[in-house]
């Protein structure tokens, strides 16, 4: 399990939004935090704490500058997201970009697009794709959203579905589009079913707030899925130290599994603390 960093940018700046709000009327968005600085000066701090494979994520138009700059300042260490098509990927590759970070140019219309996504294989390759399946929970199903989180697709994200594209990319990044951005804790039962379907590299995005929330994904995860932290953390304005993230993500292998003073427990889609 590794903690991949994030850096989002709307509006030319790097910010932290509830998810679920991301909309046209800029009025309308909620936003936790709006860094004063620019997109390098976070991508040099995971430089620096040589945290590797964290995502910029282009969130509309107008962020190309910053998401370059980010780039710039870590090459070969972030991922970038956010329009992204044939066209363009290679760009961003050239630019300084592990991987590119796709969505919209594969599901679009409500729909999943194979004619797109073997297009854009054949441009990048397999190892340079990761997949982003940010879904939203509709009558106990998830479902791939897209147009800035708003509109459902028909794509259900479930084993068979998830093994099929395992064929085309790289990784898998999922946002729990419902708490993303909210600070109220992980959608507990899509990391565990992300936790028994996953097959590849996959970062779980959305909720998480504390270090009882990093244990909990790596319960319920089985070890095998990544962990984005973003409005919690406190250099994006949160209470969550940084510090203390970066310690426990490095010490987690020798003294957390099997050994914590406290112990979590999953029962009928609920965690209860046992002391």
């Amino acid at each position: 399990m590794k903690f991949r960093p994030c850096i989002d940018i709307h509006n030319g700046r790097v910010k932290q939004i509830v998810g679920g709000t991301l909309v046209d009327d800029s009025t309308k968005v909620v936003e936790n935090f709006v860094a004063d600085n620019g997109a390098e000066y976070y991508a040099e701090i995971f430089k620096k704490d040589k945290l590797s494979g964290g995502h910029v994520i282009m969130l509309g138009p107008g962020n190309e500058e910053q998401a370059l700059k980010a780039l710039k300042a870590y090459p070969g260490g972030l991922q970038i997201g956010g329009g992204i098509t044939a066209e363009n990927a290679s760009y961003y590759l050239e630019n300084g970009a592990t991987h590119i970070i796709v969505t919209s140019y594969v599901f679009k219309d409500g729909e999943f697009h194979i004619d797109n996504l073997n297009r854009i294989v054949s441009e990048v390759g397999r190892d340079k794709l990761v997949l982003d399946l940010s879904c939203r929970k509709k009558d106990d199903t998830y479902f791939v959203v897209t147009d800035r989180w708003q509109k459902f697709t028909s794509f259900e994200v479930n084993k068979e579905n998830l093994s099929k594209l395992t064929e085309y990319s790289n990784e898998f990044l999922v946002h729990a589009v419902d708490v993303e951005g909210q600070c109220r804790g992980v959608q507990s039962d899509l990391v565990m079913k992300l936790g028994q379907w996953v097959s590849i590299p996959t970062t779980y995005a959305g909720g998480a707030r504390t270090l009882d929330d990093l244990r909990l994904v790596y319960t319920l995860g089985q070890g095998k899925l990544d962990l984005t932290i973003g409005s919690a953390l406190d250099i994006f304005g949160g209470s969550l130290n940084y510090e203390k993230v970066l310690e426990w993500f490095n010490t987690k292998n020798k003294d957390y599994k099997g050994n914590s003073s406290q112990k979590i427990e999953y029962t009928e889609g609920r965690f209860s603390k046992k002391c």
